[in-house]
């Protein structure tokens, strides 16, 4: 058995997500090894991004101030919103340097099985801002997963007869990756998103 303060870190180490005990106690004994002043650091990181972080009142995006980055940006489209399931997952949209609207984050995904229903996520708020924002277009990019399509279809349903033009980005096969690895799913929808060359 260890120590107390040690096993009590290792229990609240394996609360995080993706952390079984034996990273748990791996980390506790690396905290256990630095020096007192990375060990602050490291808790008031931790103690600082609960402190002063929130979620954007547009978009629900981690931010500091009331309105996120994206929210504020002139040169990004407000008529053009990107609907992710987590924040997180604005960074890998961004990262692509294909979209120039603005985002809405679900909060998850409709998940029965989780419990998760469309009034848990963010939707009310996502349908709200069509008529106050003159939403053109909404690109829902949720997760290619059956969580992720529910909610897709969930949405198109719900935004399509508002006269919003509603799209789905566009999966398929990775490049680098082989045909004959491909599932049936993901080679369906490389053919379904199929595009012309140019000329």
């Amino acid at each position: 058995m260890l120590a107390g303060p040690v096993q009590d870190l290792v229990e609240e180490l394996t609360r995080l997500p993706g952390i079984g005990p034996k990273t748990a106690q791996r980390l506790a004994f690396h905290i256990l090894k630095v020096d007192t002043a990375d060990a602050r650091r490291l808790a008031g990181a931790i103690v600082g991004v609960k402190e002063k972080t929130r979620f954007c009142a547009r978009c629900f995006n981690i931010s500091t101030t009331e309105l996120c980055g994206y929210c504020t940006a002139d040169r990004r489209d407000p008529t053009l919103v990107c609907v992710v399931e987590e924040a997180r997952d604005i960074e890998a949209v961004e990262k692509t340097g294909e979209f120039k609207g603005r985002y809405h984050v679900l909060g998850g995904a409709i998940s029965p099985i989780d419990g998760v229903g469309p009034d848990d996520l963010r939707i009310a708020e996502l349908l709200a801002r069509i008529p106050s924002e003159g939403i053109a277009e909404i690109i829902v990019a949720t997760n290619p997963n059956v969580e992720g399509e529910a909610t897709g279809m969930y949405l198109a349903r719900l935004i399509s007869p508002l006269g919003v033009k509603i799209t789905r980005i566009a999966s398929g096969l990775p490049v680098g990756g082989d045909l004959e690895y491909a599932d049936e799913v993901t080679l369906g929808r490389a053919f379904e998103g199929r595009r012309e060359f140019p000329h």
